[in-house]
Parts: structure tokens; C-alpha cells; sequence
């Protein structure tokens, strides 16, 4: 018998240790009270705009965490009455909310009941699935003993508030007051606190959008209950009842945001080193002017359609390089690429300010003449638009103008790879070190916000504002991950040279190429057209504002003469006329006294072509084009024969002092 005996214990024991294995050897570890704020919880990046109001959400919506000394003391005792009454009595498991449900289980022969205090929710939320399984039930009861041996009553709560899923992608009570009521957990009335309180129950059944009447009738059970406690008063209760809340109208989706918030969420994460999977992002972006800009770019592409024209993007920075709008195409929903970021493209004449800019730096003045002339380098023959040539011009006119020849005379006077050095010391970054004398045309391809950063050293006095979009990342509890650090622009161009170089580019809008894009107040730019009508350029700025925009074709397709100084002027205008809209008239720097006077420029000759050529050829040698004569001598009185006559202004001799082409 004693041998029976002693074996049936063996079995027995045996068993138990068998259930004990199969119930909890899979149990996770209880992790430190930090981790417990982010473990498992669903990734989720809350975007804000540059004055902290909310644009958009990727993902769930985790709101920053509200403590409870923060809360009204209503808020927290509405959950109590709703979930765990009992919650400050018992030590993780409700025996009397067991026995209920058990009672209830075995009469339906499953698991029909939960009986769940609020530390096994958070045990759930946290740990487990929402399976209704006995093993389930036991696990999540051994986490709860274990929570409330880490935690104490109040820390418990303030996790479950800020964690507890309410439906429509928000967790914690501030994503889910801002969700629904458009206001923070702080401020919350009785009745929307009520309101909350009923959700965790069944999220999806009792949403407030979905079904508003199911979700006040249980709000009014836990007002009752809440009088019942003697946590409110009878007034209290019927004042609530009374004034059932409003809800938030629905947030408009990504809409006019969609490029933007590609960009930042990829950024975002590399900035915040996956220190949390939740994040809360503050941008640089004025929504205001977004929605100009996208407006903007979809009236261009309407306007351009019947030319090919059918893209566009539009880039505009702050003068200290914060982008405050960032379209990258006329439809995010059509089409994600984003052609302000993504798309490299040719710039055309929109890249003959580096080479200006490097002109100016070799010792070149803007009243300098050149002979606009046919020109020949080893078989490639670059010429201007129509055919037409001006014979001496000043530098600054050429400028204006966009002459080719001029361009890249200048390339070949200053060194391709001078040029080339610039542009790369302006942001330039993809421009190659050795590029041959097409780069003096725009041959190599650049995205729009480089383009446009690399203006912003002219709009800036020769100093270089790094473009940025983020301005802080924290995460849910508070903490800061990243904040973008007080770095002042860095001097890459020297002030003079940087004066002359705005004047010239104030002759484009004033009396060039960019004509169009006159605004009435003191505006500098460059526009651009790349070979065979494939891409049109316009980047300009004034001291306050500085934008870029590109118009073309995502497959390359030519356009009907669709130049920079047309179409991407007038989308340009238009942003920056509401850009300036309660902006007092600001005027650029003044010329510095040590450097020589620039030439005043004169009005386009009567055979020019208002609008801006295309000029980018392949990067490899061109056909030598047909002979022509050299230039008649300038008739007297004539804009050719003005600027010989401010030659001596300049200290320079009227003609051609650069290498032979």
C-alpha cells in the first residue's frame, strides 16, 4: 500500500509539474518600470506642425503621457466604476471577480467572462494575446501577482490610461480625447471622461463615430456607478447626462501632407536611433502655406497639360533653411514618388548661377564684356536659343539673359572643376569633381530641394542654412530623442561677391528671363529649361522667403516649349504673392563699397526671346554646328555699344580677354 501510495504522489506530482510547465514555462520576464511604458507597443509616429498642432498620424495614435496629478480627478475614477471598482483593495486578481466569472464559465462551458482587474489588462495589453483560454487566464494572473510587486496602485493606473487601446488607432487617454473630442485629457469634462471610460470595453462596437447612442448608454451606466461610489454627486451625474459631448469633427486624411510625411517618417527614424516605436514629431511646415503650394503645383500641371506638362513640384525654406512647404507632385494618393526629393533631373540655365558664382570668385565683374559668338570646344558647339547672337554683352547681362555662350566661356575661363568645387561647397552634393564644360549648361542632374538650398547661400549673404524638416522627436512619456541642434550657417561664399551675384539675379525677374515672376517687391532667381523641353526650372528669393519649383514629365517626355521663365515662374508667383502676403517689403543688402559698381542692365534687344532657352546637352561632346560670321561692329546707341562704354568703369577692355574656344 505504501508503495502504491508513494507512487500515485510520484504520478500526482509529476502531473502538477507537467501543467505548471505547459501553463507557465512560456511566461515573459517582468521587465523594469521603464521599459513597461514601450514594450510591445504598437509602432506609431505623431506628426505636429511648427506650432505643435497635430497634421497627421502614421500608424496608431499614441498619445504623449498624461500623469495622473494632471488629470481631473474624474477621469481616473470613471475607468475604476467601469472596469475595477476594487482596484485599490486587491492585489492584482479580484477573488470576488474570479468567482463571478467562473460561475459564468462553467454555465456556458467556455470562457464568457473575464473578471479582469485593470492590472491584468495592463498584463494583456502589455504581455499577452486576448485569447479566452484557460492558460491565458492563469499566465495573465501570475503577471498581475508579479506587476503589483513592481508597481505601485497609482503607477498601475497611470499605465493602463496611457496604454488602454480606444479605438480608431488611439491608445492612451490623450490620443483618444484628441481623437474624439479634439482637446487633451487634461481638460476633459465629466461627460466625455465617462465617454472614454466606455470604450476599452469594446472599442470597435461602441466607437463614438460608429455608434454615438451605445456609447452614451454605457457613459450614463458608469456616470450611475460613479454616484453610486460617492465619487461624484447627484448633480454632478444629471449635469452630465444633460450635456453629452461634441464630438471633434474627422480630421481631413494626409491630403496636401503626404510627401511631406514621407520624408519625415523616414527620417525620423534614422534621427531617433529606434529609441522608441512610438514617436511624436514636430515639422518645420506652415500648413497654411502647404496648401498654397499645393494648390499652386495642381493649377500649374491643369494649366500645362495641353504642353505635356504633367508633373510639377514646389520646394519653399525659411531663411534659416526650415522647409515650411514641400510638394512633390500634383496627387500623393496617384503617386508617392516624390519629384521635390526623388527625381533627378537636368536644371538647365537654372545651374548658371554656381557658374556666375565662380566667375565672380576668379576675379570676373559683372560689367565685364563678353562676345556672345559662336563658340567650338573639340567638336561641341553649344549655341543660344533661335540661333541669335548679341556680340558684346556684359556678364551680368549675359546673366539676365541666359546666354549660352557666355556660360560656357565662363565654365572654360574659371575650370569645369571650379565650378564643379562650388557647387558641391553650396549643397551640390551630386555634382561630380571632374565634370567636362557641360556642367557650364546644367548637364548634370540635381533633386529640387538641393537646387534650392543651394540658392539660399545668394538669399543668405554667402552663408549655407542646412534644409531641415524636424525640429524635435520625443516619445510618448516625454522623452526628448532628438532636437535639432543650434548650428550657425556656415560662410561658403564670400559677401561681396555675394551682392553682385543677388543684383545680377534681380536683372532676371527684372528685366530677363524671369519676367514672369515679378511679385512688385525686390526678388532675385534663375530660370531654367533643359534640352529638348524635358524639364522647366524656376528658383527665386527674396530676403524673407525662398522657393523652387520644377515642371515636366515623369517619363522624360519633351514638352511643348514649356520653359522656366513660363510656367514654373507663374506657380512661383503665385506662392510667393501669398507667401508675402502680411510681409513688410524687405530690400537685399546693399552692394559692398570695396567691390566694383555693377552695370545697369538694359532691355532685351527686339530679337530675344523672352523666355529662357533650352540648354543642357548630353554630357559627352556635341556635333560642331554651321559656320557664322563673325558680328557686325555694334550700331552707335545701342545696348551693345552702352556697355563698351562702361567698360573703363570696370578697369576691363571691351571684348574677349578668355581662352580661344
Amino acid at each position: 500500500m505504501a508503495a502504491i501510495g508513494l507512487a500515485l504522489l510520484l504520478v500526482l506530482g509529476l502531473g502538477m509539474l507537467s501543467g505548471w510547465k505547459l501553463v507557465f514555462a512560456d511566461l515573459p520576464p517582468t521587465p523594469d518600470k521603464a521599459a513597461l511604458w514601450s514594450l510591445n507597443r504598437p509602432p506609431g509616429v505623431t506628426f505636429l506642425d511648427k506650432d505643435g498642432a497635430m497634421l497627421a498620424v502614421r500608424g496608431p495614435r499614441h498619445g504623449q503621457v498624461v500623469v495622473l496629478g494632471d488629470m481631473p480627478a474624474y477621469l481616473p475614477r470613471a475607468f475604476l466604476a467601469a472596469e475595477d471598482r476594487r482596484f485599490y483593495a486587491h492585489h492584482g486578481v479580484d477573488l470576488e471577480g474570479v468567482g463571478r466569472a467562473a460561475w459564468a464559465d462553467v454555465n456556458a462551458r467556455h470562457v464568457v467572462q473575464g473578471g479582469s482587474t485593470i492590472t491584468q489588462q495592463v498584463v494583456r495589453n502589455i504581455f499577452l494575446s486576448s485569447d479566452q483560454t484557460w492558460k491565458r487566464k492563469l499566465q495573465e494572473a501570475a503577471l498581475a501577482w508579479r506587476i503589483e510587486g513592481t508597481l505601485s496602485k497609482d503607477e498601475i493606473l497611470e499605465l493602463y490610461l496611457n496604454r488602454i487601446y480606444f479605438g480608431d488607432g488611439a491608445y492612451g487617454v490623450e490620443a483618444a480625447a484628441q481623437t474624439y473630442f479634439g482637446k487633451s485629457a487634461r481638460t476633459l469634462t465629466l461627460s466625455e471622461a465617462a465617454l472614454l471610460a466606455a470604450l476599452p470595453k469594446a472599442p470597435s462596437r461602441l466607437d463614438p463615430a460608429n455608434d454615438l447612442d451605445a456609447a452614451l448608454a454605457r457613459s450614463r451606466i458608469i456616470l450611475g456607478q460613479m454616484r453610486q461610489d460617492g465619487w461624484i454627486t447627484d448633480a454632478q451625474r444629471q449635469a452630465a447626462i444633460a450635456a453629452p459631448p461634441k464630438l471633434a469633427p474627422e480630421k481631413a486624411a494626409e491630403g496636401d501632407f503626404g510627401y511631406v510625411l514621407d520624408l519625415a517618417a523616414s527620417r525620423a527614424r534614422d534621427l531617433a536611433h529606434d529609441g522608441a516605436p512610438d514617436l511624436i514629431v514636430r515639422l518645420t511646415v506652415d500648413p497654411k502655406l502647404q496648401a498654397v503650394a499645393a494648390q499652386a503645383v495642381r493649377e500649374g500641371v491643369a494649366q500645362g497639360a495641353r504642353q505635356g506638362a504633367t508633373q510639377a513640384a514646389l520646394v519653399a525654406l525659411s531663411p534659416d533653411g526650415a522647409i515650411r512647404a514641400l510638394v512633390g507632385g500634383k496627387d500623393h494618393r496617384a503617386s508617392a514618388f516624390n519629384r521635390a526629393t526623388q527625381a533627378m533631373r537636368q536644371p538647365g540655365s537654372a545651374f548658371k548661377p554656381f557658374v556666375y558664382a565662380a566667375a565672380l570668385e576668379a576675379g570676373v565683374q559683372p560689367g565685364d564684356v563678353r562676345n556672345d559668338a559662336p563658340v567650338n570646344f573639340h567638336g561641341w558647339s553649344p549655341g543660344n536659343y533661335g540661333g541669335h547672337y548679341s556680340g558684346s554683352v556684359t556678364v551680368a547681362d549675359a546673366l539676365a539673359r541666359s546666354i549660352n555662350t557666355v556660360a560656357v566661356k565662363l565654365t572654360h575661363q574659371v575650370g569645369a572643376d571650379k565650378v564643379a568645387a562650388l557647387a558641391q561647397r553650396f549643397g551640390l552634393s551630386m555634382i561630380p569633381a571632374k565634370p567636362n564644360l557641360s556642367i557650364g549648361l546644367g548637364a548634370y542632374e540635381v533633386d529640387l530641394l538641393d537646387l534650392v538650398s543651394g540658392y539660399q547661400v545668394f538669399q543668405q549673404d554667402g552663408r549655407h542654412p542646412e534644409p531641415y524638416l524636424i525640429e524635435t522627436i520625443i516619445n510618448a512619456h516625454g522623452d526628448v530623442l532628438y532636437k535639432r541642434p543650434d548650428v550657425p550657417p556656415q560662410q561658403v561664399y564670400d559677401q561681396a561677391h555675394n551682392r553682385l551675384m543677388v543684383k545680377m539675379m534681380q536683372g532676371v525677374i527684372a528685366h530677363g528671363t524671369g519676367r514672369k515672376a515679378d511679385i512688385g517687391r525686390p526678388a532675385a532667381g534663375k530660370t531654367g529649361t533643359s534640352q529638348t523641353w524635358r524639364d522647366a526650372w524656376f528658383v527665386g528669393f527674396t530676403p524673407d522667403w525662398i522657393a523652387g519649383v520644377w515642371v515636366g514629365d515623369d517619363r522624360s517626355r519633351p514638352m511643348a516649349k514649356v520653359a522656366g521663365g513660363e510656367l514654373p515662374a507663374e506657380i512661383w508667383r503665385r506662392f510667393m504673392l501669398a507667401a508675402h502676403a502680411d510681409t513688410p517689403v524687405h530690400d537685399f543688402p546693399p552692394v559692398l563699397e570695396t567691390t566694383a559698381p555693377q552695370a545697369p542692365i538694359a532691355p532685351l534687344a527686339d530679337h530675344m526671346d523672352e523666355t529662357d532657352e533650352p540648354d543642357a546637352p548630353s554630357t559627352g561632346p556635341e556635333q560642331p554646328g554651321p559656320s557664322t560670321p563673325p558680328p557686325k561692329p555694334p550700331p552707335a546707341n545701342s545696348r551693345e555699344s552702352f556697355y563698351s562704354g562702361l567698360a573703363d568703369d570696370f578697369g576691363q577692355a571691351a571684348g574677349e580677354p578668355g581662352p580661344r574656344p
